[in-house]
């Protein structure tokens, strides 16, 4: 399951889906806003993207993750839109038979999306400055 929401990620929602009879391990990695960023103090985030080509990204990412690993489910759900320090901006649970390719596969993606998935972020910070993040520059 791919998503793109300028709502709140419903983090239940995402390990139910994951979820399988067949899977022994369901590992969900939450993306979060933090206080400070290199040393400065973050107000806000702002999340903006291309919707089309995020979310082709995303399922190029799916299926090249499903390639490498044994997977049964995978969700990716990433937050657009304004979000306040402590909110989840992206959530990724990934199922498996057994915890190591679950591991893997979560951990690989977030730094995959991270490098190629067109989606950028401004960083606010509370002095009024704010710097924009792109894809593969973290």
């Amino acid at each position: 399951m791919i998503q793109l929401t300028h709502d709140e990620i419903d983090v239940a929602a995402a390990i139910d889906a994951a979820g399988s009879p067949e899977a022994g391990a369901v590992v969900l990695f939450l993306g979060t806003v933090r206080c400070l960023t290199g040393g400065r103090e973050t107000e806000s985030l702002q999340y903006e993207c291309y919707p089309e080509m995020a979310e082709k990204k995303l399922a190029e990412l799916e299926t090249e993750a499903r390639e490498k690993w044994p997977l049964i489910n995978v969700v990716i759900v990433h937050r657009l839109g304004h979000l306040a320090v402590g909110e989840t901006s992206v959530a990724i649970a990934v199922s498996s038979a057994h915890r190591q390719p679950a591991f893997e596969a979560g951990h690989w993606l977030i730094d995959r999306i991270k490098e190629i998935v067109p989606i950028w972020k401004k960083e606010n910070y509370t002095d009024g400055t704010n710097d924009w993040v792109h894809p593969g520059s973290e």
